[in-house]
């Protein structure tokens, strides 16, 4: 499609033609501004030898073989010169926007340093009109937000948020979403497990106690409603009496929370336990039971959610939008 600029430059080329077909005598004094139509009147040398708008491009190259303004330095008016277009940027002296993207190619040249002869500099599939003045994201970064995710996806796929890699908050980034089969907006997808309680046992005791069984009916919940995850419970006896009486009670007390599960609905297939024995660590001095030997924060089983999920959520701060300063 032929631009206007072109479009009257012909005009007026093809009537200084005709004029100085009709029998001008040649070029009168230069008149103050110069005008295209004396211009016309010169002849090729003449013109080989000016360069009227001091663009670098002389007036016979302009007029005859880039039709552009050879009294405008830039005559599309995107804020390179006509010179720089042809022979340092490639782009058209013609179209202020050679590459359609809606940033005019001095912008992308001189502001966003993005380029001019490619709609979408990084690729993302996103413009770079549509990065710097819709979404505010890096036209040079297809992954403003490091989620893993494209901002062209995000936007045009997953309706993601290009600057927050962790659109739904819930502690997974938006690529590790897609990569689990989740739902990148729903917070509540995946259900996770962040932990369970730990639940403590009488002195060579193993049954379970009104207060743990309140501590277990919670951890319940929590697996039902998260039916991916399994548990692992570790049961531990204080470091009172011997080894083997010590090792075969842990064993009892995890059983109890064994079946404390079975019994409200924990599959047994989503259950592992371990009876380890006394606990790694010692009661200290001050630790101890007034009326029992050892202490009671050794004798204990910890639940454990077993993650099924290839990550763990983590907080994730959003990305500020892209500006740039003009």
């Amino acid at each position: 499609m032929i631009k206007s600029p072109t479009f009257l430059l012909s005009a007026i080329l093809f009537a200084g033609l005709l004029l100085h077909g009709c029998g001008t005598s040649g070029p009168g004094p230069e008149p103050d501004p110069v005008t295209l139509e004396w211009l016309l009147s010169l002849s090729d040398e003449e013109l080989m030898e000016r360069d009227t708008d001091g663009d670098g491009l002389s007036d016979y190259d302009e007029i005859y073989v880039y039709g552009t303004d050879p009294l405008n330095p830039d005559t599309d008016g995107d804020g390179l010169s006509d010179y720089d277009e042809i022979y340092v940027h490639g782009t058209d002296p013609l179209n202020p926007d050679t590459d359609g993207d809606g940033l005019s190619d001095g912008d992308e040249v001189l502001i966003y340093g993005t380029d001019p002869l490619n709609p979408d500099t990084d690729g993302d599939g996103l413009t770079d009109g549509e990065e710097v003045f819709e979404y505010f994201t890096d036209p040079l970064n297809p992954d403003t937000d490091g989620d893993g995710l494209t901002d062209g996806d995000e936007v045009n796929v997953y309706g993601t948020d290009p600057l927050n890699p962790d659109t739904d908050g819930d502690g997974f980034t938006d690529g590790q979403e897609i990569e689990m089969g989740t739902d990148p907006l729903d917070p509540n997808d995946p259900p996770f497990i962040q932990e369970l309680a730990t639940i403590n046992f009488g002195f060579d005791r193993s049954n379970i106690t009104d207060a743990a069984a309140q501590a277990l009916s919670a951890n319940v919940e929590k697996l039902l409603e998260a039916p991916a995850f399994r548990v692992r419970i570790d049961a531990y006896t204080d470091h009172v009496g011997g080894d083997q009486y010590n090792l075969r009670l842990s064993v009892r007390r995890a059983n109890s929370v064994v079946d404390f599960y079975k019994n409200n609905g924990v599959s047994e297939d989503r259950i592992e336990y371990r009876g380890l024995g006394k606990a790694p660590v010692p009661c200290a001095e001050d630790e101890r039971d007034a009326d029992t030997p050892g202490c009671e924060r050794n004798r204990r089983a910890e639940s454990h959610a077993l993650n099924p999920y290839p990550f763990t959520p983590q907080e994730h701060e959003a990305v500020d939008p892209v500006t740039f300063d003009d």
